[in-house]
């Protein structure tokens, strides 16, 4: 067949780690998740791992794992999240491409990325080699082969940055049809002009480079690849399919690949259920022999390129201006703000070259002075970024270093390289994308930054800080209050910065919250408790004590001493200093305990002051999620009070709110307030509940239709979902417990009828597994005459058929 389909998605998130604590925070904004990674992951990235096929009455026929029939490249920062937080889909992916070699003549599904997704033609050279190298390491690890192609961020190119893909060995890169210059049949001397799209997507180009390199280029469909967002394409996945196959030649005896590019998250995140459309359209078109679907690394071993391509220079696919969108208020934004401008960006470019060029001689100084190759022990810093343990980091510096190094010299090795880590991530090309400097992404970027600043002044001693304020004055807020980016800086920014005393404060005042444990990971730290004393009268409590707090990426440590008081509530009262002796120690909690066992809380907090100076910490300084955590503590209590307070005046005037229901009367609100919490909370805890009960819940929605309760179906859906989706493991678990499959079954009929937006994505998962492997064995006893596996295949055969899959 000469007719070839492949569908590539570019998944892909910004790196949202807190630079400090080397994990993502609680973003409120992705609720009721708890960051934006973990939400797109369950809306898209786990979605496209076990994709449905529906038949013509809505039932699920086939689950299969979307990434191993199209091309794809995962963001390796998104990676590194998703092998930490979400296992099981992040192992998705790695079985998806060895399934793809396999399907695809022995060519892997997957691409690699540049490392944290910076626009390549605005980075130095240097830089450039850097982000490929990282990229190509990153890949290797995870996916046990070396990468075909290499995804540049945003498509975003110019000859120095193909002559580095090509020079580390990459063999093909995706552009858009927009970045074509010209192109001509390999052996003719006459060019055609390429420019405004005017070049036949369906072939591979050899680009021949001005050092002899070479590398292929595709480029992807632009209208069918528009389309999926512009055409409702994913609506119906034979409506894809057809828009796919109807883009071919059909009068073409040549072999032809139509291929498209687009955000990963479109099937899923930005269109729900795009990645069963996804699925269908792939199924659909091998079903029907309508062409052989294929990934670049199998059409490009089977069909060299024959016509030879050149680009424009510094161009993307997101910028009708090139790459302005990166660098100046080109007009490119997101829209909805006609009043905004971006003049914000080009000023926030310079700071960041400007921190950059500052960065770089001292780094390169200092590094030699360790005896290390500065730029090689750069290049290579990515395998201390993979693996962090002890003797693999020992490792790298013992290579990385003409002598042995002394424990200090080895600290600031390793934050030598986190400085140059930083100085890298606040590239992040999203930092520009959007529409105002005061956004998330942008924030993030100067994050980074920062983190880099504190690492430079360190031992430096000069005051980058203020120069780069000055020069983020000039980056100016679309919102007057803002002011600029300096101010967003000294805000959100500079508060955020963390020392190991800060860490010290945050393990000083959590003790209070958990139990005492003698060593304690507080995200990238170890915390080693020396001495801990508690003391506690009625609700208040004091912590004294001594710890040591090690930071696990650069190895820097401090023995600090700390006390905190706890009042109540969210009311903490806390200080830390670097530990001077046992003597100052012992004074200090003397002191401390004879003025709590007094009951003198003013005298406590005054002696803070006199041991802690500065030094002083509370409830505000504590990292971000453990701040909820203590408010949920904290909350629980009062919200039983609240509840209990409202089920009586619930229990006391149902009869009266029935008879108002009943005669067609509103209820007054503080009545209405009050029923639709008592409803909502009541299913809210049936869900959570590790034994729902069916007849409580069918009681629950009943009240709630007949008293036209507002129901929180954003909370109730959420909590439902995560309640089956557990039942059903457990199911899984206790495969043989026919009384946990009723228990589910009896749950979803009573849903059934509501209209909670049912999503059972996971619990089909398992049923559909348990299907293929404990389904048959029952079976093969049932026919066998066995009755117990007859009685257990007709229980599952009903939650099977519950679950919406086909029998």
């Amino acid at each position: 067949m000469e007719k070839h389909i492949c569908i590539h998605g570019h998944f892909y998130q910004p790196p949202r780690e807190n630079p400090w604590l080397n994990d993502v925070e609680l973003q409120e904004s992705a609720s009721p998740y708890h960051d934006w990674n973990e939400r797109i992951t369950d809306e898209c990235y786990a979605r496209n791992s076990a994709s449905r096929i529906l038949d013509g009455q809505g039932k699920i026929v086939d689950i299969i794992n979307n990434y191993a029939r199209i091309s794809f490249n995962f963001g390796p920062t998104l990676l590194e999240w998703m092998q930490k937080k979400q296992p099981e889909t992040y192992q998705a992916i790695l079985d998806a491409d060895k399934e793809s070699i396999e399907r695809f003549s022995g060519h892997g599904s997957a691409l690699a990325q540049v490392y944290n997704h910076i626009i390549m033609p605005l980075a130095n050279e240097r830089d450039k080699h850097t982000q490929v190298i990282w990229g190509i390491h990153d890949f290797r690890k995870r996916f046990g082969r070396d990468p075909e192609g290499m995804w540049l961020a945003e498509t975003a190119a110019d000859t120095p940055t193909l002559e580095v893909l090509a020079e580390h060995g990459i063999k093909f890169t995706i552009l858009s049809p927009y970045q074509a210059l010209r192109y001509r049949k390999i052996g003719e001397k006459e060019w055609r002009n390429a420019e405004g799209a005017n070049i036949n997507p369906r072939l591979p180009y050899l680009c021949k480079l001005p050092s002899g390199n070479e590398i292929v280029l595709f480029f992807y469909d632009g209208p069918v690849s528009q389309g999926i967002a512009f055409e409702h394409l994913l609506e119906r996945g034979e409506d894809f399919a057809n828009r796919l196959v109807n883009a071919l030649d059909g009068d073409s005896k040549e072999p032809q690949l139509m291929h498209i590019a687009t955000d990963g998250e479109t099937y899923g995140h930005h269109h729900r259920f795009g990645e069963m459309a996804l699925s269908y359209a792939l199924d659909h078109i091998e079903e029907e022999g309508l062409a052989h679907v294929t990934i670049y690394g199998e059409f490009l071993a089977k069909f060299p390129p024959k016509y030879e391509a050149q680009i424009i220079e510094e161009t993307s696919w997101s910028c009708a201006h090139g790459i302005e969108r990166w660098r100046s208020d080109c007009g490119c934004n997101t829209g909805g703000n006609g009043t905004w401008d971006q003049k914000w960006r080009e000023p926030l470019r310079e700071a960041f070259d400007w921190l950059r060029d500052q960065l770089s001689p001292l780094y390169e100084r200092e590094m030699k002075k360790l005896g290390a190759e500065p730029w090689v022990a750069r290049n290579n810093y990515i395998q201390v970024m993979m693996d962090r343990s002890t003797a693999n980091v020992e490792s790298f510096i013992l290579r990385h270093t003409q002598r042995p190094l002394e424990m200090d010299e080895k600290i600031r090795f390793l934050k030598l390289l986190e400085m140059q880590y930083h100085t890298l991530l606040m590239y992040t090309s999203c930092g520009w994308f959007f529409d105002e400097v005061t956004g998330i992404e942008t924030v993030q970027d100067i994050y980074y930054a920062a983190r880099a600043i504190q690492l430079a002044e360190e031992w430096k001693g000069e005051n980058f800080e203020q120069k780069f304020l000055q020069l983020l004055e000039r980056a100016k807020s679309n919102h007057s209050e803002h002011g600029n980016a300096a101010n967003i800086y000294r805000e959100s920014v500079k508060p955020a910065i963390i020392d190991l005393l800060r860490v010290g404060a945050h393990y000083a005042v959590s003790s209070l919250f958990a139990e005492h444990t003698r060593h304690l990971q507080l995200y990238s730290y170890q915390a080693t408790s020396q001495q801990y004393e508690l003391m506690a009268a009625g609700r208040q409590k004091l912590a004294v004590g001594r710890a040591k707090i090690r930071s696990m990426v650069t190895w820097e440590e401090e023995v600090i001493t700390f006390g905190v008081l706890h009042l109540g509530d969210h009311q903490l009262f806390g200080g830390v200093r670097e530990f001077v002796g046992m003597e100052d120690y012992s004074q200090l909690s003397k002191e401390l305990r004879i003025a709590f066992e007094r009951g003198n809380v003013s005298e406590v907090i005054m002696l803070f002051d006199k041991h802690f100076e500065s030094h002083n910490y509370s409830f505000w300084h504590l990292f971000k999620d453990d701040q909820k955590k203590i408010l949920d503590q904290v909350l629980a209590h009062a919200m039983d009070n609240v509840e209990n307070n409202l089920q009586q005046l619930y229990e006391n005037n149902y009869p009266l709110m029935a008879a108002i229901k009943t005669l067609g009367m509103k209820l007054p609100r503080p009545l209405r307030t009050t029923v639709e919490y008592i409803v909502n909370s009541k299913l809210l805890h049936e869900f959570k509940s590790e034994t729902p009960d069916p007849a409580e819940i069918s009681r629950l929605l009943e009240e709630a239709r007949r008293m036209k309760v507002k129901l929180n179906y954003k909370a109730l859906d959420f909590a439902v979902t995560q309640r089956v989706g557990q039942l059903m493991k457990q199911v899984q678990e206790h495969p043989d417990d026919i009384a946990r499959m009723q228990r589910i079954i009896e749950l979803l009929q009573v849903l059934e009828p509501s209209k909670l937006r049912l999503d059972y994505w996971q619990a089909q998962n398992i049923a559909f597994q348990m299907q293929e492997n404990m389904y048959k064995k029952y079976k093969k006893h049932t026919e066998q005459g066995d009755k117990e596996a007859a009685a257990w295949n007709e229980t599952f055969e009903v939650l099977y058929t519950n679950l919406n899959l086909k029998a």
